[in-house]
């Protein structure tokens, strides 16, 4: 993030008052007051006590619903488009719904998005709380959330001490008249293999040091899914996370969409992606691959061990930072055909 101006709550009255303040031409105080006016995040102690009163009450009422796997109940009180919509959410809350059963639960600090106007933002981008020189600070938060329509939104985010580790929990509401409905649900873990965002970032470093760039790499992006209950929400921490990951970036290794190819042998592999993933206390190394079909269970079988054991005779640090690998091939259709080997059955 570029620099920002000394200490300041970025909230539309006092920006607007700093920018009339300035020498810049009328045009440009034109333009950023309407753009503050456009997107506006207010934190707990800028809302309106009746605002925040009632966001903490819907949260909390969302989140019981949620423990007792009441979504029939979620659903009733959503938005349209996730009403309409409500697989996704219903299986989110049929998975974590018996480890948040008794779970103690602590409500974060809240934020209120408004967007004013009538036009939908492709891109609309909420600056929360105080920044600084550098950038963001302890108390902070960006939201970036695409196409999002003209309203008054609240972000909610509880921690959970659940029976398989700590989870998040966070609702995004959005206001309809004197209620606030749900109009996003997002619970993950807060662990993986039994440890946090900073555990998996201090490892980072170290294989970093040892010069195992690409166990470094998939220890930070694991490391800053874990320090954000949201995908569309940065903070200090993920900004700092994602500066030290670009210093160890491999060039041949799929991401951000892109594919790579991968010989082995007479075959070439077209890997999709590679990422940590967790199974129990066991972290694992997960290569997705396209492939023509799968059906031939019996080849793709075959295939998946040939790529795993090319993989790891070329990146042999892999065998330093996980347990296993899962190869998984996915064909045209969005069928996929996975193999685990763990690191000890690879000669």
């Amino acid at each position: 993030m570029s620099a920002c101006p000394p200490p300041m709550k970025v909230h539309r009255n006092r920006l607007l008052a700093s920018l009339r303040r300035t020498s810049h031409s009328i045009l440009l105080v034109t333009l950023l007051a309407a753009f503050a006016q456009a997107q506006v995040c207010l934190d707990a102690s800028d809302m309106e006590a009746a605002t925040r009163t009632a966001v903490e009450a819907a949260a909390r009422r969302y989140y019981d619903m949620v423990t007792r796997g009441d979504s029939a109940g979620i659903q009733q009180n959503a938005i349209p488009g996730v009403g309409s919509n409500f697989a996704p959410v219903e299986a989110a809350i049929k998975a974590i719904q018996p480890d948040l059963s008794g779970a103690q639960a602590v409500l974060r600090p809240r934020w209120e998005l408004q967007v004013t106007g009538t036009d939908t933002i492709e891109r609309a981008e909420f600056l929360c709380g105080v920044f600084g020189a550098h950038g963001q600070t302890a108390g902070s938060a960006v939201f970036v959330i695409p196409n999002l329509p003209p309203g008054n939104y609240a972000i909610a985010t509880f921690d959970a001490s659940a029976t398989k580790g700590p989870f998040t929990v966070s609702f995004v509401l959005q206001q309809a008249g004197n209620d606030w409905k749900v109009g996003g649900f997002y619970a993950k873990a807060a662990q993986v293999a039994g440890h946090d965002g900073k555990w998996f970032a201090d490892r980072a470093r170290e294989f970093k040091t040892k010069g195992q760039t690409r166990n470094a790499w998939l220890y930070f992006v694991q490391a800053r899914d874990l320090s954000s209950p949201l995908p569309f929400m940065s903070t200090s921490v993920t900004d700092k996370l994602y500066d030290e990951m670009q210093t160890v970036q491999p060039s041949d290794l799929p991401m951000s969409g892109s594919s790579v190819d991968f010989p082995a042998g007479a075959k070439t592999y077209k890997l999709t992606s590679v990422f940590p993933a967790g199974l129990g206390e066991e972290l694992d190394l997960v290569v997705r691959y396209q492939a023509a079909d799968v059906s031939n269970t019996a080849q793709a079988y075959q295939d998946n061990i040939a790529l795993i054991k090319a993989l790891l005779a070329k990146y042999p640090e892999f065998r330093d930072g996980f347990s296993g690998v899962v190869a998984r091939a996915v064909d045209t259709s969005g069928r996929d055909y996975g193999s685990l080997l763990q690191m000890k059955d690879v000669k």
